[in-house]
C-alpha cells in the first residue's frame, strides 16, 4: 500500500506534503542501480574512506562531480574537513575493495598492497578502473546528509588494453545486491 503524507504548513504559511518515511523513499530507489565508487582522502590525520552510489557528473567545463555523504558513516567528519579527494570508479573485478570500504568498523587501509599515495598526498586505489582526484569546492547540507561539489584536477582511466580485456566492466548496486554490467547486459 502506498504511503501517505500528512499536510504541514511552512514559515510562509503555504500548505505542503510532509517528507514520507524514510523506508519507503529507499524502497523506491532500491530499484534504481547505480554505479559504485570509493571515495578516500586524508585530511592530514590519516587515510580515510568509504563505498559511495551517489556519485555523479555535473558538468565537463569545468570538470565537477558530486557526492553525498551520509551523516551515519564514521569517515563523514574526516571527509568534509579535507580540501582534496580521490574518487574511484570500481569495475567488477574491485568487488572486494567495495566490500571493504562498505565495512563498518574495520581500518579499510590495513592492506597497505590495495592502496598508494598520490605524489599530493591522496590515498589511490590503484586497481580501480578509473580515479578522478579533485578539489572540494563546495559542501552542502541536505537532511541527514552532505553533498560534496568537486572540481577534477587529475583523472587515471584504463588503458584500451585494459578495456580490451574486459578490466573495466562496471560494478553496480542494484536492490541490495552487486551487479557487473557488459555486453551481457545490454539491450539494444
Amino acid at each position: 500500500m502506498p504511503s501517505t503524507s500528512t499536510q504541514a504548513t511552512d514559515r510562509q504559511g503555504a500548505q505542503f506534503d510532509q517528507l514520507l518515511a524514510a523506508e519507503d523513499f529507499k524502497a523506491a530507489f532500491r530499484n534504481h542501480p547505480a554505479g559504485v565508487s570509493i571515495v578516500t582522502a586524508d585530511p592530514g590525520d590519516g587515510p580515510v574512506g568509504l563505498t559511495a552510489t551517489s556519485v555523479f557528473s555535473v558538468s565537463a567545463n569545468p570538470p565537477l562531480l558530486v557526492f553525498s555523504l551520509s551523516g551515519r558513516s564514521s569517515s563523514t567528519p574526516s571527509l568534509r574537513r579535507a580540501e582534496t579527494v580521490v574518487v574511484h570508479l570500481l569495475g567488477a573485478d574491485q568487488l572486494d575493495l567495495a566490500k571493504t570500504f562498505s565495512t563498518s568498523g574495520i581500518d579499510r587501509f590495513a592492506d597497505t598492497g590495495s592502496w598508494t599515495r598520490l605524489v599530493t598526498g591522496e590515498p589511490v586505489l590503484p586497481a580501480a578502473n578509473a580515479w578522478l582526484r579533485g578539489k572540494i569546492v563546495n559542501q552542502m547540507e541536505a537532511g541527514d546528509s552532505t553533498v560534496v561539489a568537486v572540481q577534477v584536477l587529475q583523472v587515471q582511466v584504463p588503458d584500451d588494453q585494459a578495456r580490451a580485456a574486459g578490466q573495466s566492466h562496471p560494478l553496480v548496486y542494484h536492490n541490495r545486491t552487486w551487479h557487473q554490467l557488459g555486453d551481457h547486459s545490454a539491450i539494444s
